[in-house]
Parts: structure tokens; C-alpha cells; sequence
């Protein structure tokens, strides 16, 4: 089990760098309308990596035994990854103006470092409740 645990931890991590980085990359591009946004490669990619951080995290858990809704940091990134999926979404691809898009990058990417902190410190309150 704990062989397991550890492999899917680290294709967990590896995942959430991957999904970070492309996010990154996709904002800058989008802020500079950059033709790369269009291509094939750059529109599936995150799904491939997004879904195997998704299928990561949900066997971590089911082998931890802490699960969503359950356990209050589980809880926190959850929301947080709604938080940061609506965001993204609104920042690449459902903002009207460039003004929205950019607030909701900034937005998003604060939701994301929300989510790894929570990751970090095992708490929905990583900077502590003071």
C-alpha cells in the first residue's frame, strides 16, 4: 500500500507543477492574444493532466481514508479547485473583456496557491486563523 500511495503522490505533484505551469503559460498567452491558444495541443493537454491530477488525488484518498466533505482540508481544496476551475475558465475563455479575463487570472491563480497551501499544511486555514 504504501508503495502505491507514494507512486500516486508523486504523479499527483508532478500533475498539479504540469497544470500550474500550462495555466501560467495559457494566461500570459491569452493576455498577449497569442494565436498559440488555438492550437490543437495547447486545448487538450490540460485535460489529459488535469484528469490524471483528478484520478490521483481521488486514489489518495480512498487509500488515506479522507475524503471530501469529511475531512475539513479535503473540503477546502475542493472548494478551492471550484473556485479555481470557474476562474479559469472565465479568465480563458468566458470573459467578455480583457479587464474580466485578467481579474480572473489573478483570481484563479490565488485560488490555485490557496489549494497547494491547504496541500502544504493539511489545514483549511494555511496561514493560520489569526
Amino acid at each position: 500500500m504504501a508503495a502505491h500511495y507514494f507512486l500516486l503522490k508523486y504523479l499527483h505533484v508532478s500533475c498539479v507543477v504540469l497544470s500550474g505551469a500550462g495555466f501560467v503559460l495559457r494566461g500570459v498567452w491569452m493576455m498577449r492574444d497569442s494565436p498559440w491558444l488555438a492550437r490543437r495541443w495547447v486545448r487538450v493537454t490540460p485535460h489529459v493532466v488535469d484528469t490524471l491530477l483528478l484520478a490521483s488525488a481521488l486514489a489518495m484518498a480512498m487509500i488515506i481514508e479522507q475524503y471530501p466533505l469529511v475531512h475539513g482540508w479535503l473540503t477546502a481544496k475542493f472548494l478551492g479547485l471550484i473556485a479555481y476551475v470557474l476562474l479559469g475558465t472565465i479568465a480563458l475563455k468566458r470573459g467578455r473583456t480583457p479587464a474580466i479575463r485578467r481579474a480572473a487570472f489573478g483570481g484563479a491563480l490565488a485560488a490555485f496557491a490557496y489549494i497547494v497551501a491547504v496541500a502544504l499544511t493539511k489545514s483549511a486555514l494555511p496561514l493560520g486563523s489569526g
